[in-house]
């Protein structure tokens, strides 16, 4: 392919990905290789991981980035690829957050009360 078949992305500030189904599968693997240090039960880990191996199956089997656009149904590519990124920084946050990890100190009593 000689260079990108659209000339915009019509988003200010989101330019044209130039190889976005190579951008996308590794992304997908390093979200997915992240994750997997995270413990298995967490529902972060699970959720991440079904969603993210959906994704690269798709953009692995279509090399048509339109047809990867209109499966995926969460934006243009080069909104996917941004979508990725955060991703993979929020596993980073994850891993040193640690949710999963009981409470410091029990929550108060009524805390989950709503009126």
């Amino acid at each position: 392919m000689a260079g990108p078949l659209k000339r915009t992305t019509n988003l200010t500030g989101l330019a044209v990905a130039q190889n976005p189904r190579q951008t996308l599968i590794s992304l997908y693997n390093k979200v997915l290789s992240a994750v997997g240090d995270l413990p298995e039960e967490t529902g972060y880990r699970r959720h991440t991981e079904e969603i993210t191996k959906n994704r690269l199956q798709i953009v692995e089997s279509e090399t048509n980035t339109e047809l990867i656009e209109q499966k995926i149904n969460c934006g243009q590519v080069e909104e996917l690829i941004v979508q990725a990124e955060k991703e993979l920084n929020l596993v980073d946050k994850m891993k040193e957050w640690q949710p999963w990890q009981p409470l410091a100190e029990d929550a108060p009593a009524d805390q989950w009360k709503w009126p």
